[in-house]
């Protein structure tokens, strides 16, 4: 896939770990439909599992969740290399496993194409998890 960089949004990097090593589908239907509407671009998605001493790496293509992805997988940039995978599997308990995630915010990439053509940078971004914000609204709603 050919992308100019100045078509680019913000890229996230998500580990999302599982107790358990085996991997279903379920999460499939939502990340198509992300997929699908235009609001993130999936850029490279790959399994992580460890059984012991042994990373098990498993291209989402490859594996037997192939059908369930496989709207995703054809515009995948391959960004995550061996390395990467690697260092995920290095950080995994025995006997659990980790699905790793790399998107482009879409939605944004007009916003910050607008941003670098005026000459701006962003020079802070962060990322408040839900359970924080939920907490945030709760502590004002409380007083």
């Amino acid at each position: 896939m050919q992308i100019s960089t100045q078509q680019w949004g913000p890229v996230d990097l998500a580990v999302v770990l599982f107790d358990e090593p085996q991997f279903n589908g379920d999460i499939a239907p939502a990340l198509i439909d992300l997929h699908a509407s235009g609001t993130v671009q999936l850029l490279d998605l790959a399994l992580v599992r460890r059984d012991g001493d042994e990373v098990t790496v498993l291209e989402v293509e490859d594996s037997e969740l192939a059908d369930a992805f496989a709207d995703l997988t054809g515009d995948s940039v391959d960004l995550l290399n061996d390395v990467d995978l690697a260092e995920v599997g290095a950080g995994l308990e025995s006997g659990s496993a980790a699905l790793v995630l790399v998107w482009q915010n879409s939605w944004a990439a007009r916003l910050a194409t607008a941003l670098r053509d005026s000459g701006g940078q962003v020079i802070v971004q962060e990322r408040i998890p839900a359970d924080v914000v939920a907490a945030a609204v709760a502590a004002l709603e409380n007083d």
